[in-house]
């Protein structure tokens, strides 16, 4: 069986990042943008990361420019955006496409494994998967879902 801890992905620093080494660990995967509606929720996944991050808790944000260009610059523009207007401190990967012949495996394995209203797609930016300490897809939630709404379910992936 396939799970989150079977990909690899470029960090944001050019750095592969093998997401085995987050097995045992809850994990929210976002794809992220810098000019959205949505880009506030940073700061709720930023609280969320702060909350449960000593609990095995940590947020993957996945930059991606294929909603309305939204997502313009390059990896170290979207770090240094987000480090200083939003203070992340989760980690971020480098820039992915998520829908369409060129989205990022680990993006195809989540929408086969919990599709969304417009069947296995990626509506918009800031969708959310949590996936649990075995690496399965818990849930997923719509780009309008405000990251403490999930708040509850991460309590019960980490009892």
């Amino acid at each position: 069986m396939t799970n989150l801890h079977d990909f690899a992905a470029t960090g944001i620093d050019g750095q592969e990042i093998d997401l085995s080494s987050y097995d045992g660990s809850v994990v929210l995967v976002v794809n992220t943008a810098s000019k959205c509606g949505f880009t506030p929720q940073y700061q709720g996944l930023q609280e969320l990361h702060d909350t449960y991050g000593e609990r095995g808790f940590t947020v993957l944000g996945f930059p991606c420019d294929q909603f309305a260009h939204q997502e313009p610059g390059t990896d170290d523009e979207i770090a240094a955006f987000c480090e200083r207007n939003y203070g992340v401190s989760f980690p971020m990967f480098a820039k992915v496409e998520v829908n369409g012949k060129g989205a990022h495996p680990l993006y195809r394995w989540l929408k086969d494994q919990k599709g969304g209203l417009i069947g296995g797609a990626i509506k918009w930016n800031f969708t959310k998967f949590l996936i649990g300490r075995d690496g399965t897809v818990l849930d997923r939630y719509a780009p309008t879902t405000e990251p403490a709404k999930i708040s509850g379910d991460i309590e019960q992936a980490l009892a």
